[in-house]
């Protein structure tokens, strides 16, 4: 009985998710006529393995990133569940409907994980699992079930590089409770897959430890392989070219009872398999491989009884059971009006019952109750909560001359030293560069984290190091390789973790800033999915001048800046980091709507990742400033170091490293104008991002609004200029003359340095102290300026 109902489930998601991809695209009003889209084929053959999966396979604690052309039967099965309301499927890809890619944050039904960036979605799925074996190693972790880690993986997307690169870090950490599922139906958007490939891929399963199990032929094909005559069917199967098998299958019964007899007729036991089938049931027969076959994916499943990882390799046939099946231009194509008439009358669907989920079911209420004890959706939505962790106050290290990158570590290590609930929480990664991001005392006190203890063989032998590299299932660093993807895909899961698994984290992840752009897709793709870390790139800019141009930033702060649900901070002090720090760790917690401040306009409820930009330069710090308005200023994104008086001609905003040059350009100025303000610019994001919402909000008739750069702008006197100064790409702060209407002069760095000191390479750049007090002079002539 049960395999009756996966097969009607079945054939109901296929229905539904291809029926909801042609009334998007042939039914649904438009207003163009550009292709709405959808993926029919990658749906189709997909259908048998995410019905035995999900009504079958699964359990609560299971979560699983569903491929992204996939997406349609994701919400055909929750519409089919109750958990998606029509209307949804109704508007799919349109404006508020079901997404094109199944997503934590837009969809209304329950993502587990957020795809469409091809192999994140697949990779985020074996740091998930470590995640929750870190979570389960400690005493705060709880009794939750373990669960396993699902990824249904599109053949094609094994050809990106950060499938492999999470491989490694697998191996290297016992991975657990992970399952990939490959729909391995050998066809991409250009062709089909090159023949012999997957048995290299194979070999790579095997190295890194998992276990590899084929699902070749469904349960038809077995039968007939029983058959007289049936080795030689199977025989010739498995030498039959992918490009071929597609092609036979797009062509259908009568082809394939040519092709068949033609190469294997013997009027004999062979002739005599093929006679016994119709064109209609050889079709079935030929196209019956074991990812098409729900009966066969159920078994293969269920007979899985242990915690390795493994890798099923599912073969289906692209487009199955549709018109289009086969063909190789199907991935983006769609079945013609014409094709979908024939086909809804193949699938004995009445006219006018389209979206109705039992059409074709002969006992509905049978079915109901069978989908009422399904395991996966018994509990109801399963995404998790945990409490929110106070923070504790951050103190500024008192150092009199201190980098940002420095003051990190200290305040990373007296949070070691405490017992603070947010400490406990803390987990801390690096690919690679941890002693160098100033980790290292964080990492000394706290250890590293895995899943049975390793001993500090420096330690064990009495060689004198700085670095105590012990592992136990206590630490709290998970020890990562020299790849960034790695660490950001590890960021979004333990950044989901109060989501996933009921147990909040708090990610501090460190990476040398210049290579930030290496991890950009997957720090996208973490922020998209609402995952909540902190990241912190360090050194910024130049201020690792010996190390050549290949390690100086220059885009990341408009990065920091053009990220959505990322918040980008750099501050220049010690004290401001420390604010920032504090901060931060408040609003990787947060979770309220997104309704902007009436002060800030920033939406600072709804939470988000924090990313730092921090420097190894030291600077002199100033004089203890403890007041709220600095504070506030500081979090705000920006406040005067220098306060302009009625008469200012000139102001020099900075932000991050470049503070010391720019205060000592004032100074130089200031010998000849007393007047000459100075603006520390701690988030050139948070300031943008509230001037913009605010000019939004008088557009739609909130004439008060005022963001906080406006008004920290506002009493500047029209003819005073603005120099902007950043170690960085000058398009960070160049926009602040427009705020008001002020002239602007951007300072920055738009090409690569070579090796020299900090100053030589400031110098050449023109943002060193001496350089930027004279192009401010040169904005305002008729006065002599000294240098």
């Amino acid at each position: 009985m049960a395999v009756a109902h996966l097969k009607t489930i079945e054939q109901r998601l296929l229905w539904l998710s291809h029926w909801m991809i042609h009334h998007a695209n042939h039914i649904r009003p438009k207003e163009d006529a550009i292709k709405v889209g959808g993926h029919q084929a990658s749906s189709a053959s997909m259908v048998s393995i995410m019905t035995a999966l999900y009504f079958s396979a699964l359990r609560p604690e299971d979560r699983v990133a569903v491929k992204p052309h996939a997406s349609p039967l994701f919400h055909a099965m929750q519409y089919l569940m109750g958990n998606l309301p029509r209307e949804k499927m109704e508007a799919f890809r349109g404006f508020g409907g079901a997404q094109s890619y199944p997503s934590r944050t837009k969809d209304v039904d329950d993502v587990d994980f957020s795809t469409g960036s091809v192999g994140l979605g697949v990779a985020i799925t074996s740091f998930a699992a470590l995640i929750q074996d870190y979570i389960a190693a400690k005493p705060w972790g709880g009794e939750r079930p373990m669960g396993r880690m699902v990824a249904l993986v599109g053949d094609a997307e094994l050809d990106e590089g950060n499938v492999y690169e999470c491989l490694q870090e697998g191996w290297k950490n016992d991975l657990r409770n992970t399952w990939w599922i490959i729909d391995y139906n050998r066809q991409s958007l250009d062709g089909i897959v090159h023949e012999g490939l997957f048995q290299r891929i194979e070999k790579t399963f095997d190295a890194f430890g998992w276990d590899l199990v084929k699902v070749k032929y469904g349960a038809l094909q077995r039968a007939a392989f029983e058959e007289p005559g049936g080795d030689r069917l199977r025989e010739w199967i498995d030498r039959c070219p992918n490009t071929e098998y597609s092609a036979l299958t797009f062509m259908g019964g009568a082809v394939w009872r040519q092709r068949l007899m033609e190469d294997l007729g013997d009027q004999g036991d062979v002739s005599a398999l093929i006679d016994r089938r119709s064109d209609a049931e050889l079709a079935d027969l030929m196209e019956n491989l074991g990812g098409n076959c729900v009966q066969t994916m159920a078994d293969t499943f269920a007979a899985i009884d242990h915690d390795r990882p493994v890798c099923f390799l599912a073969y289906t046939v692209k487009g199955w059971g549709t018109p289009i099946a086969g063909h190789k231009d199907n991935h983006g194509g769609l079945m013609t009006p014409k094709q979908m008439a024939e086909w809804q009358a193949h699938m004995g669907v009445p006219e006018g019952k389209e979206w109705d989920p039992f059409a074709t079911v002969k006992n509905p209420s049978s079915l109901r109750a069978f989908l009422k004890k399904v395991p996966f959706f018994a509990g109801g939505p399963r995404r998790l909560q945990d409490a929110v962790l106070p923070v504790p106050a951050i103190a500024v290290p008192g150092e009199r001359e201190i980098a940002t990158q420095m003051a990190f570590g200290k305040i990373l290590d007296e949070l070691a030293k405490g017992d603070s609930d947010l400490a406990e929480r803390i987990v801390t990664t690096s690919p690679d560069v941890t002693g160098t991001t100033s980790l290292g005392p964080w990492v000394n006190r706290r250890r590293l984290f895995a899943r049975g203890a390793r001993p500090d063989v420096f330690k064990a032998h009495n060689i004198p190091s700085t670095a105590k590299w012990e592992f136990s299932p206590a630490g709290q660093h998970i020890e990562l390789g020299i790849a960034e993807m790695n660490l950001c895909l590890l960021l979004a899961a333990a950044g989901l973790s109060h989501s996933l698994f009921g147990r909040r984290l708090i990610p501090v992840g460190t990476v040398y800033d210049p290579f930030v752009a290496r991890a950009l897709d997957a720090l996208n793709y973490a922020c998209y999915q609402g995952a909540r870390f902190l990241l912190v790139g360090t050194p910024s800019g130049m201020t690792l001048a010996p190390e050549g141009g290949a390690h100086q930033s220059i885009g990341q702060p408009l990065i920091g800046m053009s990220q959505a649900g990322l918040t980008a901070f750099e501050p220049a002090f010690a004290d401001e980091l420390a604010i920032i720090m504090e901060w931060a760790f408040e609003h990787i917690q947060r979770s309220g709507l997104p309704e902007p401040d009436p002060r800030t306009w920033l939406a600072d409820a709804a939470g988000g990742a924090v990313y730092l930009r921090l420097t190894t330069n030291p600077l002199e710090q100033p004089m203890a400033r403890t007041d709220a308005a600095f504070r506030q200023g500081v979090i705000d994104g920006g406040y005067w170091l220098r306060r302009p008086g009625p008469n200012c001609e000139a102001v020099i905003a900075y932000q991050g490293a470049i503070a010391g040059e720019a205060i000592r350009a004032a100074g130089m100025i200031g010998n000849d104008r007393r007047d000459i303000g100075v603006l520390a610019v701690t988030s050139a994001d948070r300031l943008h991002a509230g001037w913009t919402a605010a000019q939004r909000a008088r557009t739609n008739g909130k004439a008060e609004a005022r963001s906080r750069v406006e008004a920290l702008l506002a009493d500047l006197p029209p003819h005073a200029a603005i120099a902007t100064v950043i170690d960085g790409h000058p398009a960070t702060l160049s926009w602040l003359g427009s705020v008001i209407g002020h002239r602007t002069l951007p300072l920055g760095v738009e090409a690569f340095g070579q090796t020299g000191t900090i100053g030589d390479l400031y110098r050449h750049f023109g943002i060193d102290a001496a350089s930027i007090a004279g192009r401010v002079g040169a904005m305002t002539p008729g006065r002599r300026l000294a240098t």
